[in-house]
């Protein structure tokens, strides 16, 4: 046995300046086999960087082709990555970050050498510099998107920008608009040429580079649909139409008609003709220009737009807020409206459900007042059904206080079985419904009008018409009591659902107070015996 190494093991050597130093061939990242070499002041210390750098490799990870710093790494993803399949706006905000924060401080680091201290530093110096929380972390995910970038292509062996710390970001209170300031803002505006522009803002939420970009053909007046297909942008000095957001921004709206009588007006104005809808229809729909012009028929700057729509608000006298946060306020008057959520999400052109309901709809002081008046509604109504449940000797399926129908059994408020249990009302109960209160005067009307025939019509004497017998008083209530429940029982529910009565020949004979015999009669005043 020889004390040589085997193939691929390295080799240690000792250097002329007294440092020490190993080398050994790896496979790198485009398939090519490169020696690698590294340098330590003691053997025992190249011994273990070397062994590292072949442990490394054998598990798959291969080796660089160059030593990239992240100065050069940036420039790379930026150009081969980021301009791939990103957006333009969003190429000009990752390439500002790069050119601002990253490369002055980060830019002559090793990429293999980057540690989680390095990266930590930098944010906290930015932080004691007095930027924002939001701004550091936009830094910080620029910063992490490329490293991830670089694990996937096996440059590092970890994304050390995943693990700094910083504080948490807390999002401003947004107040948006109620329902009257929008209409009263929509009231200033309206001698304002750009009046349809800032009227698709607060009705469809529209973003402010959609309505700018807005074109004649992606309005279809003959089907009463708006088409959101493109929006304008600034990128650099230059005004760039592209594909709108996201793919749930492509869109279709329907066309109000108070907007389709505006936009036919403007494009009447732009091209000097008569405001006829058929015309305007056939014309617009093969029009590739903007709706919204500046005076010369240039595209509108997002600046001149957003300064006009404060100028205005000033003049209404309305609270400030930002041009996108007329989104939220067209979110949050759907949802006062009680538009469905997934609606609500389809109209304002978001990706998730959670966006509209987390960030663009908020709650207002009427919502809260009607939503909590329900509340209160429930709780009385669950305090109802409380005080029915308790238990009796049997149940009667009256509540205590309305006497409404309620479940019975023993159980408590409700039955055992999926049938109702029949209800007999007493003449003395409580009517809490119109209904049963319309019933019950109708029945009363026959009763005293029964009375009336049979006391006052049949009877000979004065006497006799005024004075009715204490009998006579309990016929009439159980009389009372019998036509009323036989009605409530044929339009009532769920006295209805019952089955009905066998057909008779006729009604049965009211019952009437017994015959006094000749034997038991007291003669009356000057009548013979």
């Amino acid at each position: 046995m020889t004390g040589r190494k085997a193939n691929g093991e390295g080799s240690l050597y000792r250097r002329g300046d007294g440092r020490w130093g190993g080398s050994a061939f790896v496979t790198t990242v485009s398939g090519k086999r490169k020696r690698i070499h590294v340098y330590a002041a003691t053997r025992q210390e190249v011994h273990d960087r070397l062994a590292d750098k072949l442990t490394t490799a054998r598990k798959g990870i291969r080796t660089p082709d160059k030593e990239w710093t992240v100065g050069a790494y940036l420039d790379y993803w930026l150009t081969s990555v980021v301009a791939v399949k990103n957006r333009p706006r969003t190429i000009e905000l990752y390439t500002a970050t790069v050119r601002l924060h990253l490369t002055p401080t980060l830019g002559k680091v090793r990429l293999t050498k980057l540690s989680v201290r390095d990266i930590q530093t930098l944010l906290n110096t930015q932080l004691d510099q007095g930027r924002s929380v939001r701004s550091v972390q936009q830094v910080r995910s620029v910063l992490r998107a490329a490293l991830s970038r670089a694990e996937r292509e096996e440059l590092v062996v970890r994304n050390v920008a995943k693990l700094v710390d910083l504080p948490t970001w807390e999002r401003k209170p947004i107040r948006p608009w109620n329902a009257t300031e929008a209409s009263q803002f929509l009231t200033s505006a309206k001698t304002h040429r750009w009046y349809p522009a800032y009227m698709m803002l607060l009705l469809y939420g529209m973003r402010r580079g959609e309505v700018l970009g807005l074109r004649w053909c992606d309005i279809d007046f003959t089907r009463g649909q708006v088409h959101i297909r493109q929006q304008l942008q600034r990128i650099g000095t230059t005004l760039e139409q592209g594909p709108v957001k996201t793919a749930a921004g492509r869109r279709d709206l329907p066309l109000i008609a108070m907007l389709r009588e505006e936009l036919t007006y403007l494009y009447a104005n732009q091209h000097s003709g008569e405001p006829d809808l058929d015309a305007v229809a056939d014309q617009a729909a093969s029009d590739q220009r903007l709706v919204f012009r500046s005076l010369t028929g240039t595209p509108i700057d997002p600046k001149n737009f957003v300064r006009t729509f404060h100028e205005i608000r000033e003049k209404a006298g309305l609270p400030r807020i930002t041009v996108h946060h007329t989104r939220h306020t067209a979110a949050t008057m759907l949802k006062n409206l009680g538009v469905p959520a997934r609606d609500a999400q389809l109209i304002l052109g978001h990706s998730h459900i959670t966006t509209t309901q987390q960030l663009y709809q908020h709650a207002d002081l009427n919502g809260q007042i009607q939503a909590l008046a329900r509340v209160e509604q429930q709780l009385l109504t669950a305090d109802v059904a409380v005080k029915t449940a308790v238990k009796r000797n049997f149940s009667t399926g009256e509540s205590t206080i309305f006497r409404a129908l309620t479940p019975g059994g023993s159980s408590g408020a409700r039955t055992h079985d999926t049938l109702l249990k029949s209800l007999t009302l007493s003449a003395g109960s409580t009517a809490t419904t119109p209904v049963i209160r319309h019933l019950r005067t109708r029945a009363y009307t026959h009763i005293l009008g029964w009375v009336a025939v049979k006391y006052c019509c049949q009877v000979d004497s004065l006497e006799s018409r005024l004075e009715v017998e204490p009998t006579d008083w309990v016929i009439i209530l159980h009389a009372l009591r019998r036509l009323e429940t036989h009605t409530l029982a044929q339009k009532c529910f769920p006295l209805n659902l019952l089955p009905p009565a066998r057909p008779r020949t006729a009604d049965p004979p009211i019952m009437t107070k017994p015959q006094e015999t000749d034997r038991n009669r007291t003669p009356r005043e000057g009548e013979a015996i």
